[in-house]
């Protein structure tokens, strides 16, 4: 079986070999470094007994059911999370539904129905602050006793702190709102990054001297508007290319609704328009702001593409 395999649902996981399985289970939302202390254990105990390893995670968030005019913004869409938990060492990445009929599952019903669903289920692993079942009345100590009655040993994960306070999903989320990249990627343990496919423009950079690639990424979660240091790769440029980035409503030339995303590769840029690209995020330079015409805009371009120079040492 491939080592990167995904499944749309439980019921879709047939596939999964018959060998002991360890399943972290979480939202799993930025898959930050507290998520991996969860499914790094499933992957070390699934090598150690000859078993295999998958992530259990949902979509969309549970407050999209519970809070429908005001839901959890997401750091991830779900295809990209999932692109992630697949970079972990698991064998396979399950993405449930989350749906009313899972949200009434009663907490201490939970544990069977999973094993009715993996019958090679073996060990379940979340984090200590873990809850699930109809109310979100299950926590972990629910979850031991339904699992003993099936052979399944669970374990709870402790949350992980930087800087004296649990990394959280929550807390990456203030943080991208208000633009702190070295902060939010410390507790990503990787860069924040946006995937897209670049698209075709109105070229005004070209005839300022800053060509730029329109990027096609449309996040849950909007980080601040403004100017960051980013790094861009795809299969034209496998090492990141360092650049400036753009994202918002680009108030100076048009007055748009929808935020864009656009960046200018500081050196030959490979890409075109249809080529696939990522951009990792490094530091926020400066807010959006308008400027009086498209001259006061080139000239403080110019001022970010020099604090981005100094920023990656390209002197």
């Amino acid at each position: 079986m491939s080592r990167t395999v995904q499944f749309a649902s439980l019921e879709a996981a047939g596939g999964l070999p018959a060998r002991p399985l360890h399943l972290a289970i979480g939202m799993f939302d930025g898959v930050h470094l507290g998520h991996r202390a969860v499914i790094d254990a499933a992957v070390r105990a699934a090598r150690r007994s000859g078993g295999s390893a998958a992530v259990l995670t949902f979509w969309p968030h549970p407050s999209a059911l519970f809070r429908p005019a005001n839901p959890t913004l997401l750091i991830q869409e779900g295809p990209t999370k999932a692109a992630v938990l697949l970079t972990l060492g698991v064998e396979a990445v399950i993405t449930q539904a989350f749906t009313p009929e899972l949200a009434g599952i009663a907490a201490d019903e939970f544990l069977p129905w999973l094993k009715r669903r993996l019958p090679h289920l073996a060990a379940v692993y979340v984090g200590e602050n873990f809850r699930f079942g109809r109310g979100r009345l299950g926590d972990v100590g629910v979850l031991v006793a339904s699992a003993r009655p099936h052979a399944v040993s669970v374990f709870s994960a402790p949350r992980v702190s930087l800087d004296g306070e649990p990394i959280s999903s929550t807390r990456i989320r203030r943080l991208l709102e208000t633009g702190e990249m070295a902060a939010a990627n410390a507790l990503l343990g990787y860069p924040y990054f946006a995937e897209g496919v670049v698209t075709p423009g109105k070229q005004l950079g070209r005839t300022i001297g800053f060509p730029t690639l329109n990027i096609a990424w449309t996040p849950g979660l909007r980080p601040r508007f403004g100017v960051y240091a980013v790094r861009v790769s795809g299969p034209k440029a496998v090492i990141p290319l360092p650049a400036v980035a753009n994202y918002g409503l680009r108030p100076t030339v048009e007055q748009a609704t929808e935020p864009r995303l656009e960046v200018h590769v500081l050196g030959a840029c490979p890409f075109a328009a249809g080529d696939a690209i990522r951009v990792e995020w490094a530091r926020f330079v400066r807010p959006e702001m308008k400027f009086d015409g498209v001259e006061a805009l080139r000239t403080q371009i110019e001022k970010d593409r020099d604090a981005v120079i100094a920023d990656f040492s390209l002197h």
